[in-house]
C-alpha cells in the first residue's frame, strides 16, 4: 500500500524520485497503465476551486510534489513528504528508461515545429529511443481521433504537454482507450526541450527559486503566480 500526504484534499505520493523510478519501470516493463500527475499550488488551488478537476487529479495513480511549495506545505501540516520530485526532471528519468529498455514514447502537445524539434533533440541525447510519434497541441480536447492516433502507435510512455488542466483532463478522459502506457502531464517541458524556452539554472533550482526565474523571464505569468499566496493561507488555515 502506497503512503500518501493529503494536502488540500490532494494525496501526494510519499517517496523518493529514486523509488518512484524503480515503480514505474517495473509498470512500464510490465505493460501496464499509470496515470502521474506532477501536483503544485496551482494545480492544487484549481483542483479546490474544481470539482471536476479535483475527480480527475483524485484519478491519478500517482500525485508527486513538483513545486517547492508543496514540500513547504507538508512541513507546515507536520506531515513532510519525502522530496521534491521535479517534472522536468522525472520527465528525463523516464526517457532514459525508455532508452535503456528499448520502450518506445509519445510525444503530444506544444506548436507543430516546437514538438517536432523536442523530438528531433530527444533522439539525439537518447540514440537508442523509440519514438512511436508526436502530435502538435492545437486540437479540441474532444476529438478523439487526435486519441486514436495515439493508440494506434502503441507507446510505453506517453507525455501530454496541453498545459493544466487540460492535459490532466485529457489522460483522464482518454485513458480507458489505452491498454498500456505510462501518462505524465509535462506543461512546457517541450520547449525547453526545443530550446525555446530556458529551464532555471542549477542555482536558482537549489534555493527553490525556479518559480521566481520563470516569473521574471514571463512577467505575463503573475496572474498564475497569485496562486502562491492563495495556497499558503489554505494552508496555514487547515493547520491552525
Amino acid at each position: 500500500m502506497k503512503k500518501t500526504v493529503e494536502i488540500l484534499g490532494i494525496s501526494f505520493f510519499h517517496t523518493t524520485r529514486e523509488e518512484l523510478k524503480d515503480i514505474i519501470l517495473q509498470r512500464a516493463v510490465r505493460g501496464e497503465k499509470c496515470f502521474i500527475v506532477t501536483g503544485n499550488p496551482e494545480i492544487v488551488m484549481h483542483a479546490k476551486k474544481n470539482p471536476e478537476y479535483l475527480h480527475v487529479i483524485r484519478s491519478a495513480d500517482y500525485v508527486i510534489p513538483d513545486g517547492s511549495g508543496i514540500i513547504l506545505a507538508s512541513k507546515i501540516l507536520k506531515r513532510p513528504l519525502a522530496e521534491r520530485i521535479a517534472g522536468f526532471d522525472f520527465m528525463g528519468d523516464m526517457l532514459r528508461i525508455a532508452a535503456e529498455r528499448s520502450l518506445s514514447v509519445y510525444l503530444l502537445g506544444a506548436e507543430d515545429a516546437v514538438v517536432k524539434t523536442a523530438a528531433a533533440n530527444i533522439r539525439k541525447q537518447y540514440p537508442n529511443i523509440r519514438i512511436a510519434g508526436f502530435h502538435h497541441g492545437y486540437f479540441d480536447l474532444r476529438d478523439e481521433e487526435v486519441a486514436r492516433l495515439v493508440v494506434a502507435a502503441s507507446p510505453d510512455f506517453i507525455f501530454v504537454a496541453l498545459g493544466f488542466p487540460k492535459q490532466e483532463i485529457w489522460i483522464h478522459h482518454y485513458l480507458p482507450m489505452f491498454e498500456k502506457g505510462v501518462f505524465m502531464g509535462v506543461g512546457g517541458s517541450f520547449d525547453v526541450l526545443a530550446g525555446k524556452a530556458k529551464r532555471a539554472p542549477e542555482f536558482w533550482r537549489r534555493l527553490n527559486l525556479e518559480w521566481l526565474y520563470r516569473l521574471i523571464q514571463q512577467p505575463s505569468r503573475w496572474r498564475r503566480m497569485l496562486a502562491l499566496p492563495e495556497f499558503v493561507l489554505a494552508v496555514l488555515k487547515e493547520r491552525f
